[in-house]
């Protein structure tokens, strides 16, 4: 009997691994869109608004935020054991030897899929601290892994911050892309966790 994710995700492929992560990413675009035709008193009006942003605003709440985000998890990463930042091998069985255009592609499509469905439909609906945490609930895996679990959190918070001050969804996918797409590629590079390992 498999007892534990990690026992489930060793018995995959990378292929299926990658296939179970799109289609999430299709399912959470599809409830996002379905759920806002269903809340949304203006669906093209609402969404073309929230999807909106002048380029002050997408530097100031959606690139340097991303930035500092990413700075603060790449400096996590070099000081903390690598252990901490094991989320069951999904990252590494999807990023490690994916094509950059893939990598680009898919956390496009993770930033985009979850920023509507969290910012652009439950933060629009039902606020910030909903949409916050249901967004660090989705990352189940990292619940057994405190500082993965926090980090997820703090982010959550953090680019839900940025929604609430903007109202828009190209600063909060900027953000959420720059982090996931940086990432993706450090793994991919093979520097997540080597550098640190070799000095223990």
């Amino acid at each position: 009997m498999r007892n534990t994710q990690q026992e489930m995700i060793q018995e995959m492929s990378d292929k299926e691994i990658t296939f179970h992560l799109l289609l999430t990413q299709v399912i959470i675009l599809s409830a996002a869109v379905g759920l806002s035709a269903f809340f949304f008193d203006a669906f093209l009006t609402e969404w073309l608004e929230q999807f909106y942003t002048s380029w002050q605003e997408w530097w100031l709440y959606g690139i340097i935020p991303g930035l500092i985000v990413l700075l603060i998890d790449l400096f996590l990463m070099y000081v903390l054991p690598e252990s901490t930042y094991d989320d069951g091998g999904v990252n590494k069985r999807v990023f490690a030897n994916r094509s950059l255009p893939g990598i680009f592609m898919i956390t496009l499509l993770v930033a985009v899929s979850e920023e509507m469905l969290f910012r652009g439909v439950v933060h629009h609906e039902f606020g910030y601290i909903t949409a916050s945490v249901l967004f660090a609930v989705l990352h189940i895996r990292y619940l057994k892994r405190m500082v993965l679990f926090l980090s997820v959190l703090f982010v959550s918070f953090f680019i839900g911050y940025m929604y609430e001050v903007t109202g828009s969804l190209v600063v909060t996918i900027t953000a959420h892309f720059i982090i996931d797409v940086v990432l993706g590629v450090w793994i991919r590079l093979g520097k997540w966790g080597e550098k640190h390992a070799s000095k223990t």
